[in-house]
């Protein structure tokens, strides 16, 4: 007959994780996730004016991808690994070229090579008219040239690498007409989808605003 053994068994050598210690390292990761995704993937952005309306409306967030136009190093506006080109439509967020602490979002109108010329309100792009069904005038008044750019601009050639931007909400929005072009290298990314969006006048969410996809 098989004698029974009274030893007990050897107790694991490894020591178990205090609860302490678990938690700590399920939030640091959670710190490097939230941090890669925010670095290269998808970053959060509020809308904090009516130069966009009425596509993009003040008191919406909204979500702008980040890898579209190129995976950038971090804390640089240096481009490692370029995917794609913005195109006229993007609506794109960059740093506002007057203060790069700061971030607008416009649509684009025309890209490298492009000449742009506004007359009469209408834009031109190499002569022909570029037709936005998003843009929306508010002020019936056609400013001649000379007297500020808002109606009457141009031409201009845009130089490569740049990017001519302007609001929805043509007649109040400061952009490309104003201050210039921007740099593809201070773009943040392209807008994609509104997530949340509050009417701080009616002091209520707008429901019928969540989840659209950004055109």
């Amino acid at each position: 007959m098989k004698k029974e053994s009274n030893q007990e068994a050897a107790p694991s050598s490894r020591p178990a994780k205090g609860k302490l210690r678990e938690n700590i390292e399920a939030l640091v990761i959670a710190i490097i996730l939230a941090l890669f995704i925010r670095t290269f993937v998808v970053q959060a952005f509020k809308i904090p004016s009516g130069s966009m309306q009425d596509t993009l409306l003040i008191g919406d967030y909204i979500l702008v991808n980040k890898f579209i136009y190129g995976i950038k190093i971090p804390f640089t506006d240096k481009t490692l690994i370029p995917i794609s080109k913005p195109e006229p439509g993007d609506i794109v967020v960059f740093k506002y070229p007057e203060d790069p602490s700061k971030d607008f979002i416009k649509r684009v109108v025309a890209v490298g090579g492009d000449k742009v010329e506004i007359r009469n309100k209408k834009v031109y792009v190499n002569g022909a008219v570029r037709e936005n069904p998003h843009a929306i005038h508010v002020d019936s008044r056609v400013f001649p040239r000379g007297y500020q750019p808002r109606d009457n601009f141009g031409p201009v050639t845009v130089p490569e690498g740049k990017l001519f931007v302007m609001g929805d909400n043509r007649d109040e929005s400061n952009d490309s007409r104003f201050w210039g072009f921007v740099d593809e290298s201070a773009l943040r990314g392209k807008a994609f989808m509104i997530y949340w969006s509050w009417d701080r006048d009616e002091f209520s969410v707008r429901w019928d605003r969540l989840a659209d996809i950004i055109r």
